[in-house]
């Protein structure tokens, strides 16, 4: 049996302090098992990306365990967590996030430099063209599509190599068409490489590509017991 690569017991996380504080997660439990597709749905303010934060290790939980491919991320130095993060998760996010002074390949690089990679420049270039972007790795995110963009972000995420990669809305800042496209690349990119996939998404096509679905309402899983299995 294939074993989970993300446990979450029992996990709490308020943001804020006093009277603006809210309290995002709520004893939240959660298995993923390797190379599983798990789609997130649920309305805004349901608590969808703060989950996908804590998975990613950028938000620490008030209380409960977060273990990641084996690791457990509680008491750990920020330092510490980054570097897990560099090694073990790749992210994806709507609004992409590329350094805008820095050309496609040198936004792929930069995890791969910061970890320490003999040959980032060579990696980056790699990923580039298995997005579908080799002629565009001089081109700075200002002179890409927004199709484009996010096929820089994919290649950035993957470089590394991770065992889990994670997508906050990364069809949402696109049109139907380079959505899907999107979409496809995401889906036949993690199965390719055996990779746990974890998206966030109010799309309910996309939500019913993945292997299981999971809802949210109000910081809390909808009936654990009954998550949707779907076709792929």
């Amino acid at each position: 049996m294939t074993e989970a690569v993300i446990q979450m017991k029992d996990v709490s996380l308020t943001l804020g302090e006093g009277a603006s504080s809210v309290h995002v997660l709520k004893g939240v439990s959660l298995d993923v098992t390797g190379g599983e597709a798990t789609g997130i749905v649920g309305p805004s303010g349901s608590g969808k990306s703060t989950l996908l934060m804590v998975l990613a290790g950028l938000e620490r939980v008030d209380s409960g365990e977060v273990r990641i491919a084996g690791e457990l991320l509680n008491g750990r130095s920020e330092d510490e967590i980054a570097a897990f993060r560099g090694r073990n998760v790749g992210i994806v996010f709507q609004s992409f996030h590329l350094i805008p002074n820095m050309t496609a390949l040198e936004n792929v690089a930069v995890p791969l430099e910061l970890a320490g990679h003999d040959d980032p420049f060579g990696v980056a270039a790699r990923e580039l063209a298995a997005v579908g972007l080799a002629e565009r790795v001089t081109h700075y995110p200002g002179e890409l599509s927004g199709g484009e963009q996010q096929r820089v972000a994919i290649a950035r995420a993957l470089a590394p190599e991770p065992k889990i990669l994670i997508a906050d809305e990364p069809t949402g800042n696109l049109d139907q068409a380079t959505g899907r496209q999107i979409a496809d690349l995401l889906f036949a990119k993690a199965e390719e490489r055996g990779m746990t996939l974890v998206l966030v998404t109010h799309d309910p096509a996309l939500a019913a590509r993945c292997t299981r679905q999971i809802a949210m309402r109000s910081g809390r899983i909808e009936n654990p017991p009954a998550l949707t299995a779907v076709s792929a």
